[in-house]
């Protein structure tokens, strides 16, 4: 199959570990920078061009940043509406990148999360905060990634203040509950499909409550329980994703969805299980590309 991964740089490891993967499988590939492409619309002709070259593929993989979601995801459309099968579609790429209608979406399904609260005007964020529950509480930016724009808060106070503050900038903010018997470690899962292909756990380094590796963080093979696999799946399947990074938290009410990442890195979760993640990623799209349904309606 003709396989294009929508990427910046070929030199980052998952990008890299894709491309490997789908060359020794015997697919046409190639790695094109999203940031690049540039479309023509008309009637009933889409069509994508980099550098000068009209772009045709079967199957595309998208590795988006979350700064270029907007831009991101409108290339992927037109590669969908030209007929090629994404990895994850345009759609579920932008449902899963705004972090409140995720939520939103995520706890409307049943799937257990942290107590969230959002809020918009000043004078009712001490209102929210008693709807979340007692301190301590975990500010988030709505915009944030890798742990980056997440503070913990002890006290109703401090709270307050750093909403305020965060305010100020014009900032959207969410507010959940601390889960303090999770001792600052969390769990990574991918799904592929119907399935979870890999897992670990994230630790935080010590006097921090953020478990990501870009902060310290160690990681550790792990083997899901049967409650945090069929969490972790339907959590990715409420957002419409067939290849997805879900987040975890153990709590004592049972594994808790933190986030979801449409774009998961692959380094640190294939070194610490020994899986092959990019190996199961092409594997599926190779799979659903041979046994495509191509008069279903695609998710745009």
């Amino acid at each position: 199959m003709r396989l294009g991964i929508l990427s910046q740089d070929i030199s980052l490891y998952s990008t890299n570990r894709l491309y490997e993967s789908a060359k020794n499988r015997g697919h046409e590939t190639d790695v094109v920078s999203y940031l690049r492409c540039y479309m023509n619309i008309a009637k009933a002709n889409p069509r994508v061009f980099f550098k000068g070259r009209e772009l045709s593929y079967d199957v595309v993989i998208p590795r988006i940043a979350a700064t270029w979601t907007f831009y991101g995801a409108a290339v992927v459309r037109q590669f969908e509406l030209m007929g090629a099968l994404s990895a994850n579609s345009s759609a579920s790429i932008s449902r899963s990148r705004d972090k409140l209608r995720a939520l939103q979406l995520i706890g409307n399904s049943g799937v257990e999360m942290p107590v969230t609260g959002y809020v918009h005007l000043s004078r009712d964020i001490e209102s929210v905060l008693m709807t979340v529950g007692r301190p301590p509480y975990v500010i988030k930016l709505l915009e944030g990634t890798q742990g980056r724009g997440v503070v913990l808060t002890e006290t109703m106070e401090a709270a307050v203040s750093a909403i305020e503050t965060m305010k100020k900038i014009d900032a959207n903010i969410l507010i959940q509950e601390f889960i303090s018997e999770a001792k600052g470690e969390d769990i990574r899962a991918i799904v592929v499909g119907d399935n979870v292909v890999a897992s670990m756990k994230r630790k935080a380094k010590p006097g921090e409550f953020r478990s990501n590796v870009h902060l310290g963080g160690s990681v550790e093979g792990y083997k899901l329980t049967e409650e945090e696999e069929k969490s972790a799946i339907k959590a990715a399947k409420v957002l419409g994703l067939s290849v997805a990074g879900v987040d975890l938290i153990q709590s004592s009410r049972g594994p808790l969805i933190l986030e979801v990442n449409s774009s998961p890195g692959l380094e640190g979760i294939e070194r610490a299980s020994g899986i092959d993640v990019a190996g199961k990623i092409v594997d599926y799209l190779e799979d659903r590309h041979l046994n495509r349904d191509k008069s279903a309606p695609i998710d745009i």
